[in-house]
Formats: structure tokens, C-alpha cells, sequence
């Protein structure tokens, strides 16, 4: 992991979007563990955008997160690599009850968009096709390399972040949409 990134990520999960001071055990999922997932996606070669607020703490935001967010591929071999990760990590659906059938492959995940899952690292959403944008092949052709958890991750790009978040409409990112927005103003400042 860079130190930029690190510094980052350390700012992240010490001080909520509003500056004040979070314990990580008051407010992430149990087992957060951001770089477990970034590294079993990675092994299982994944192909995937980091998108939401990992993404934007990555990014640079002071926000904290409690999931890990990605937007995947959607061909078949992509699948088939994002399954067996899965299952590697014992991910369920999130929120269902514990009866309900659902098996984890390939064939299931090419038939739905969006998953949220509890898993052994933590909660773990994908998505296909994130509200306000195409899918993979368009956050990706906008999206950067960053070294984060000792591993090279595709992160969505800030105007992607914003988009995304806009496009979503839920009042709990409104507060993000100023931050990303503000962090974006910096960037297009600096160069």
C-alpha cells in the first residue's frame, strides 16, 4: 500500500464525514477486513472497479465505510472467478432469512445486477450496473490503478463516484456528493 494511500485510508476509518472522531468498532460491519477482499478478488483474477466509499476513501474522503463495493464484469469467465471467490468466504445474501435457497455461481450471478453479501471479511456488495452508469467497461475505461492493501486495484474515477452517488438519489449521500465534489475541485486546482 502507498503511503498516500495508506495516510488516506488511516484518515478514513479515524473521523466520520463530519470530522468527528470514530471508533472503527462503534461504526464498521465486524470482520471489515477491506484488504482481504481486494486480495481474494485479485487472486481469483476478478476482473472489477472498486466503487463506493472505499473507492472514495481511496480517493481521498474523510468518510467511513462499512462494506466494500464493486462493480464486476459480466462475461462468463468473470463469473466464474467471482463465484468461486465467494465462495471462498462463505458470502450469503445479506438481510435474507437463513432458510431461503440460493445457490452462489456463475449462473446465478449472470442472472441478477446487484448482490449484498455477509461474508467472513465482512460485507461485500456487487454490482453490475451502478446507478448512472453502463456497467464495468465504462467505469473502467475512466477508473485508476492504485496501490491500496498491497495489492493494485482499479478504483472508479471521482466523477464516476459522483455520478454514481447522484444517480442514486439516497439522502445518506448527499454529505458525500459535497465531499467528492470538493475533493474533485482540489484535484482540477492542483494540476
Amino acid at each position: 500500500m502507498s503511503v498516500v494511500a495508506r495516510q488516506r485510508w488511516l484518515d478514513a476509518t479515524s473521523f466520520d464525514c463530519f470530522g468527528r472522531h470514530v471508533l472503527l468498532t462503534d461504526r464498521l460491519a465486524p470482520d471489515f477486513q477491506p484488504e482481504a477482499v481486494i486480495g481474494l478478488l485479485n487472486r481469483h483474477g476478478v476482473r472489477y472497479v472498486l466503487i463506493g466509499g472505499l473507492a472514495a476513501a481511496l480517493r481521498g474522503s474523510p468518510s467511513v465505510t462499512q462494506d466494500v463495493d464493486i462493480c464486476y464484469a459480466r462475461d462468463q469467465r468473470n463469473l466464474t472467478s467471482l463465484a468461486a471467490a465467494l465462495g471462498e468466504i462463505h458470502a450469503h445474501l445479506r438481510g435474507a432469512p437463513a432458510d431461503l435457497p440460493f445457490r452462489l455461481d456463475a449462473k446465478t450471478l449472470g442472472r441478477g445486477d446487484s448482490f449484498t453479501f455477509t461474508t467472513q471479511v465482512g460485507w461485500l456488495d456487487i454490482l453490475a450496473m451502478p446507478s448512472g452508469t453502463a456497467g464495468y467497461e465504462e467505469l473502467a475505461a475512466n477508473a485508476d490503478l492504485i496501490e491500496a492493501f498491497d495489492q493494485t486495484v482499479l478504483v472508479a474515477s471521482i466523477d464516476d463516484l459522483i455520478r454514481m452517488k447522484r444517480a442514486a438519489g439516497r439522502p445518506r449521500d448527499r454529505a458525500e456528493l459535497e465531499i467528492l465534489g470538493a475533493l474533485r475541485d482540489e484535484v482540477d486546482g492542483g494540476s
